[in-house]
């Protein structure tokens, strides 16, 4: 089974440049999709550029999807913000990240490029859903938020061998859910930024900091100190200086 992935998914040679061309290949076919209004077509090329997640019994199709979602959520992402705007240069701005992330991001898996990978989809799927959020029922903000938090948590904590990841996850899922509940009521945004957005990912991004460091035996009293004070001191400014009237900015 060893050999046999390390076959399809090649590490070095001409069969490693034609992976790494395949890659390249699908932000373009992605941009050309977008430009002629075939967005819808271009979400189902992400998904089956997946295929190999459904290439084994189906009993491991949970875990593969698990495994694929970060992947999954950015790639989905890139299409929405293509499709958010007519502008080219934005549109291919966003396919040239896109190949960036396959090409250089994505294949890493030492713990400091993994945690970056949960933080870099999570960033994306949080901002590509507020997008969207127009005219959808709250209920569906907190779920599909609760759900991206939960696999991007999940996929943070694997790089560490965390014994309580299900625990660890769940709880940062639960958190981000009633976060999007409460401040759903009264949804504020700072241009394409929406404010849970901004919350999650500055908590979010603090904790994981701290839990990097601490992994790695570099987390300092001072560093612990500055973490929990800069976190504390932009949420509080951001609640703080918010338009809590019914309406975004």
């Amino acid at each position: 089974m060893n050999k046999l992935a390390s076959r399809i998914k090649p590490k070095s040679g001409f069969a490693n440049l034609a992976h790494i061309g395949l890659n390249a290949l699908l932000p373009a076919l992605l941009y050309v999709l977008v430009r002629i209004d075939f967005a819808p077509l271009a979400a189902a090329l992400i998904i089956l550029s997946k295929w190999r997640m459904f290439a084994v019994r189906p009993r491991y199709w949970p875990a593969n999807i698990r495994a694929n979602a970060v992947d999954i959520m950015v790639g989905i992402s890139v299409v929405v913000f293509m499709s958010s705007t007519n502008i080219g240069v934005w549109q291919i701005t966003w396919a040239v990240a896109y190949g960036l992330w396959l090409v250089f991001l994505k294949p890493g898996s030492n713990p400091l490029q993994v945690s970056l990978q949960a933080g870099v989809a999570q960033l994306v799927a949080l901002m590509a859903l507020f997008l969207l959020s127009g005219g959808m029922p709250l209920y569906a903000l907190v779920i599909l938020s609760w759900l991206i938090c939960y696999l991007c948590a999940r996929h943070f904590f694997t790089s560490f061998d965390e014994p309580y990841t299900q625990l660890y996850s769940h709880l940062w899922a639960y958190f981000a859910a009633a976060l999007v509940w409460v401040l759903g009521h009264w949804l504020l945004f700072y241009n394409v930024l929406a404010q849970p957005t901004l919350l999650l990912v500055v908590i979010g991004y603090g904790l994981a900091s701290m839990y990097y460091l601490d992994q790695t035996d570099r987390l300092s009293v001072g560093w612990r100190k500055q973490f929990i004070l800069m976190m504390v001191a932009i949420v509080t400014i951001v609640l703080t200086l918010s338009d809590w009237g019914d309406k975004a900015i």
